[in-house]
């Protein structure tokens, strides 16, 4: 039976949002994943690193991935949140979280690290991130690329031709070269999402706020109305993620 709109929004507005992990989305919502598969990637280099620098870690759970940590391995995360479920996670396997904010100086020394990983940055600080590389170090990480979900985004607040034109990953890789970075790997894929409830809308807004800045679903109850109308006749709503592979490498 169709499950009725207000017993979908209470629900998804009440479920903890902490951490990066979206499995409350499993049966609600699906997104392809990149070609290159980022958490591979990132594994095999920990594994032949000396220092590692993960910067904005989330709750921890990506890096947690990776079987083998090199023999110093530290995190970043600006969220109290984050950082404390990062604590837990990462301690225990020798790893240390620092609380720093996204926008500040990397609180590390000049050539600190042999590898920095990132995945999916809230911001980028090219100039942070290459002082703290050692010569010969690298940069992997994936980005969230151009005008990602704007199909939800723009559902919600109208057109944004300009915030479409951020994130473009050649003004991201001229960023990395002034900075002092030769970038090595460059890639950008386009992602099916689906939404297959507005539970799962709601879920996703709540989780990634930067998409809707101060979204509510008071603020936003009647547009949430409209798009589960939309969902109950026409199925899933259908929006495009972008991922974006940076790979660069200090001389």
């Amino acid at each position: 039976m169709e499950r009725a709109f207000a017993d979908l929004v209470r629900e998804a507005a009440a479920v903890s949002v902490e951490g990066w992990d979206f499995s409350w989305l499993d049966g609600r919502a699906t997104e392809a994943r990149p070609s290159w598969g980022y958490q591979r990637l990132m594994s095999a280099r920990l594994e032949t690193a000396t220092a590692a620098l993960d910067i904005q870690t989330g709750g921890g759970e990506v890096l947690a991935g990776a079987a083998i940590f090199p023999p110093t391995m530290v995190a970043t995360e600006s969220w109290p949140p984050n950082v404390a479920k990062a604590t837990a996670l990462l301690h225990p396997r020798g790893a240390v979280v620092v609380a720093t904010p996204d926008e500040a100086p990397l609180p590390f020394a000049d050539s600190a690290f042999d590898l920095v990983v990132c995945r999916h940055p809230a911001t980028v600080r090219w100039e942070e991130i290459a002082r703290v590389l050692q010569s010969g170090g690298t940069y992997l990480a994936q980005h969230v690329g151009p005008a990602s979900v704007f199909e939800l985004v723009e559902y919600f607040l109208g057109p944004q031709p300009q915030a479409r034109r951020a994130r473009d990953p050649r003004d991201e890789s001229a960023a990395a070269r002034a900075a002092g970075l030769e970038i090595t790997d460059l890639r950008t894929e386009r992602l099916r999402m689906e939404f297959h409830d507005i539970g799962a809308v709601v879920y996703f807004l709540r989780k990634v706020i930067w998409l809707v800045p101060g979204f509510t679903v008071d603020t936003y109850r009647d547009t949430l109305r409209r798009l589960h109308d939309r969902i109950q006749r026409q199925g899933p709503f259908v929006a495009y993620s972008a991922r974006t592979l940076v790979e660069a490498a200090k001389p």
